[in-house]
């Protein structure tokens, strides 16, 4: 048989990169071989380690995500990277100007790097990001560094995807670190504060170290277990200066959430994941062709709440009647 005629699943084991693209953009695009293609190389997932990096646009976090592949790359660990960049709102299509500010790690065999654009999604990341690094992981990448585009909601999406969530700022965000103050920190695991060579860099760390005592330090006096507090690390990724330092912020948190139990936080995250593909399924079905939108509509227009009518579908789902007929579905 030749290689070309194997399973993909078979393929990508071997440590075909063809074969992962090709899963990654199954996933993006929602192609029903995926959830095939998936199970067969499920028992693999589980070695890498996911690193998402987030933070306010300008930061530098590409340039972060670079210098730790470097980094890693000298330790001999192999690293894949997702970089998710905004996309257009009209072709749905992404910038990828991340994939331009890697180009140096393009040439490395043991670095991959997949640019994925956010084609809506809630807070720019990918729907797709958490399929795609299963596949990485089961590929056999030991990193894996997932880039999200750092507006609105991705710094939460992310960390559904990440074992450990750097959340980046820089001198002259202005109100970027106050919105850190009021959101960010609920997610980050390390707070790295680049361009550090800049002036204002250490009013930006003392910030931080002022938002994080108040956030941090009562519930941990409250907390009858160990609780982690986000340590701020400065460096320079640009030069490469103090990305050692982030690193080992890295490895602390993960020898934290080892003690902790990392594969049980691992497994309270696949339950969230089964949550948001259960939500998604049920959507199309309720709204895609032949679901509620047109009883939905004609309710409405003999002027029944939106709460009757929400109550009256919800019923029909509980008792297994179909959107139009009243009749019982087979289950």
């Amino acid at each position: 048989m030749e290689p070309s005629q194997k399973p993909i699943s078979e393929r990508l084991l071997a440590g075909e990169r063809t074969a992962l693209a090709r899963l990654i953009t199954w996933a993006e695009n929602g192609d029903d071989r995926f959830a095939r293609a998936l199970a067969q190389v499920y028992p693999k997932v589980g070695k890498a380690y996911r690193i998402g990096i987030t933070g306010p646009p300008g930061a530098g976090k590409s340039t972060l995500v670079n210098a730790l592949a470097a980094l890693l790359r000298k330790q001999d660990k192999s690293v894949g990277i997702l970089a998710v960049d905004p996309s257009s709102p009209f072709t749905g299509g992404a910038l990828l100007g991340d994939r331009i500010r890697m180009e140096e790690r393009t040439s490395d065999p043991g670095v991959f790097i997949r640019s994925m654009a956010s084609r809506g999604s809630h807070g720019g990341l990918a729907r797709a990001t958490v399929d795609a690094c299963d596949v990485m992981d089961a590929f056999g990448f030991d990193v894996i560094l997932i880039e999200t585009v750092g507006v609105g909601q991705a710094e939460f999406d992310v960390v559904s995807a990440a074992d450990t969530v750097l959340v980046v700022s820089c001198p002259g965000a202005g109100d970027g670190v106050q919105a850190m103050k009021a959101g960010l920190l609920e997610v980050a695991d390390v707070l790295v504060v680049n361009k550090a060579d800049r002036p204002g860099a250490d009013r930006v760390a003392n910030d931080l170290s002022e938002a994080v005592h108040v956030r941090f330090v009562p519930r941990a006096k409250r907390s009858e277990r160990p609780r982690w507090t986000p340590p701020i690390v400065s460096c320079s990724a640009s030069s490469g200066e103090g990305v050692g330092d982030v690193w080992d912020g890295v490895l602390d948190h993960r020898a934290h959430l080892e003690q902790a139990g990392l594969t049980n936080v691992r497994a309270a995250k696949r339950v969230e994941q089964v949550k948001r593909v259960v939500i998604e399924r049920l959507d199309e079905e309720l709204w895609g062709p032949g679901g509620y939108a047109e009883r939905v509509e004609s309710e409405l227009k003999r002027l029944m709440t939106p709460y009757d009518v929400a109550r009256g579908i919800l019923r029909d789902i509980t008792e297994g009647r179909g959107a139009t007929s009243g009749e019982t579905v087979q289950r």
